[in-house]
C-alpha cells in the first residue's frame, strides 16, 4: 500500500512502525474473512481492510471524525485477522497508533468519558474493586437482568496448600481482577506446580498488566503498571525466579510485550524485555513441565469443550497445548465450529460494547455446546465471566480440571 505520511510523523519511531505496517498491507481483504465484527455488520468499515484506511487517512493528516472513532472502538482487538493475513501486517500495533492519534483528536461524550474513566479507576485495582463485586454480589438479586449478568454469583475461596520448599521458582502475576472473580484459578495453579516441583510466589507489590488502560487509550497510565510490576519482580529475578506465570490469556500478550512498550524507556528497557523473555501463559509451563504420572485418571468419560481465548490463539500463537494436557489426562474433547471466532469478551470490551458482544456470545456458545459437552473450559478469565452467566453447562478455566487429579498425598 503507497503511504504518504507527514515528514514530521516519520521522524518518529511511531511514525515509521506505522508507516511500515501500512506498506506491508496489500488490501486482499483476507482479514475480513475472519474478523468477527465484520462477519456480523457487513460494513467495510468493521473489518481490519476498512479500519486500517480510517487510519491511514488520520495519520496522512485528515480529519479524524466520530465515525472514525466509533469504528475503531467496534475492533475487538482479537487479532484474528493478523493470523489470517497472508503478509504479516502487525494490525494490533497500527490500531493502537490509530486509537491514541484519534483519541487526541476527537471528543467523547461525557457519559462515554465517564463510563472509561470508572472502568480505569475501578477494574486494575483489586482493593477498589474487591468490595464492590461483594456488594453487587449481595444485591444481585434486585439487580435488573442487564446488570446481574455481568456480577458472577459469591465464589467459595478455596486457599492453595502452602507449597513444598523446592529449589525451582516461578513468580505469579495474580491480576485485578481474577483474584475476587475466580480465587480458585490462582489456588489450582499453585497446587498443580507444587505437584510438578515448582514453587510460585506472587509479589504482592505487583498489580494490574496494563492490558485494561492500554486498551482505553490511557497508555501512560498502562507504562505506570508495567514499571510497578518490573519492580515488584525484579528482586525475584535476580535471585533466579525462571519464568512469571500468567493464568489469563488475556494478561500474557501484555507482559510479553513489556519490552517493546517501554523500549525508549532508558531506565526500564533493559529490564523490560528481560520481564517480557521470561513471561509464560500458563499453558506453556504445564505443557513444558507435564508429567503423566503426577496425575490420576480422570475415571470416567467427561466430555468438554475448550474455547481457546483470541488472546491465546490470535495474540500468543498458542494452539494445542491445552488440548493435548486435556486429552492426555483422559478427556473427551467436542468439535467446536469456528473456533477462531472471539466470545465478545475482549477485557472491557462487553462493556462498552454490549450489543456486538452479545451477539458474538450467542454465536460463540451456540458452537461451544453443540456437541453436548458437560462442560465448557477456557483460558481467560474474562471469557470465563463473559459466557458464564448465559451457558447452559459450567464454565471453568482449564487448570481446574487437573487439581482434583492430584493425587491426595498420606499424611503420614
Amino acid at each position: 500500500m503507497q503511504t504518504s505520511l507527514p515528514q514530521q510523523l516519520l521522524q518518529t519511531t511511531g511514525g515509521q512502525e506505522a508507516d511500515e505496517i501500512l506498506r506491508n498491507c496489500v488490501h486482499c481483504g483476507f482479514c475480513n474473512a475472519t474478523c468477527p465484527t465484520y462477519q456480523l455488520t457487513g460494513d467495510e468499515l468493521d473489518g481490519p481492510r476498512g479500519r486500517i484506511y480510517l487510519i491511514k487517512q488520520v495519520l496522512e493528516g485528515q480529519q479524524a471524525t466520530r465515525t472514525t472513532q466509533h469504528h475503531l472502538d467496534r475492533c475487538l482487538s482479537c487479532r484474528a485477522c493478523e493470523t489470517t493475513c497472508p503478509s504479516g501486517v502487525e494490525y494490533h500495533r497500527l490500531l493502537d497508533t490509530g486509537r491514541e492519534l484519534v483519541e487526541q483528536r476527537v471528543e467523547r461524550t461525557v457519559g462515554d468519558r465517564m463510563l472509561r474513566r470508572t472502568l480505569r479507576m475501578l477494574l486494575p485495582w483489586p482493593g477498589r474493586f474487591a468490595p464492590l463485586l461483594r456488594l453487587g454480589q449481595v444485591v444481585r438479586p434486585l439487580l435488573p437482568a442487564t446488570l446481574k449478568q455481568h456480577i458472577p454469583a459469591r465464589q467459595v475461596i478455596r486457599r492453595a496448600l502452602p507449597g513444598k520448599p523446592h529449589d525451582r521458582l516461578m513468580l505469579l502475576l495474580d491480576g485485578c481482577v481474577q483474584p475476587s472473580l475466580a480465587p480458585q484459578i490462582n489456588s489450582a495453579t499453585i497446587r498443580v506446580l507444587d505437584t510438578l516441583g515448582i514453587r510460585v510466589a506472587s509479589e504482592k507489590s505487583s498489580g494490574c498488566c496494563g492490558a485494561l488502560s492500554y486498551h482505553l487509550n490511557a497508555a501512560s497510565e498502562a507504562r505506570a503498571f508495567m514499571r510497578a510490576n518490573i519492580d515488584a519482580w525484579w528482586p525475584a529475578i535476580e535471585q533466579g525466579a525462571e519464568a512469571i506465570v500468567v493464568t489469563a490469556s488475556g494478561c500474557a500478550p501484555m507482559v510479553k510485550d513489556y519490552g517493546h512498550l517501554l523500549a525508549a524507556d532508558s531506565a526500564y528497557a533493559g529490564k523490560a524485555k528481560r520481564v517480557s523473555e521470561l513471561a509464560r501463559d500458563l499453558s506453556e509451563i504445564i505443557s513444558a513441565e507435564f508429567r503423566r504420572d503426577a496425575f490420576a485418571e480422570t475415571g470416567t468419560d467427561v466430555r468438554i469443550a475448550f474455547h481457546s481465548p483470541c488472546t491465546l490463539q490470535h495474540a500468543q500463537r498458542i494452539t494445542g497445548k491445552v488440548e493435548d494436557i486435556l486429552t492426555r489426562l483422559g478427556f473427551t474433547l467436542t468439535e467446536v465450529r469456528n473456533s477462531h471466532l472471539c466470545c465478545g469478551s475482549a477485557g472491557s470490551y462487553s462493556l462498552l460494547e454490549p450489543e456486538l458482544a452479545g451477539a458474538l456470545r450467542s454465536n460463540k456458545l451456540a458452537s461451544l455446546q453443540a456437541d453436548r459437552p458437560a462442560m465448557i473450559a477456557t483460558a481467560n478469565i474474562g471469557c470465563l465471566t463473559h459466557m458464564s452467566a448465559h451457558a447452559g453447562v459450567p464454565v471453568v478455566h482449564w487448570i481446574e480440571l487437573l487439581e482434583p487429579l492430584i493425587p491426595q498425598q498420606d499424611p503420614s
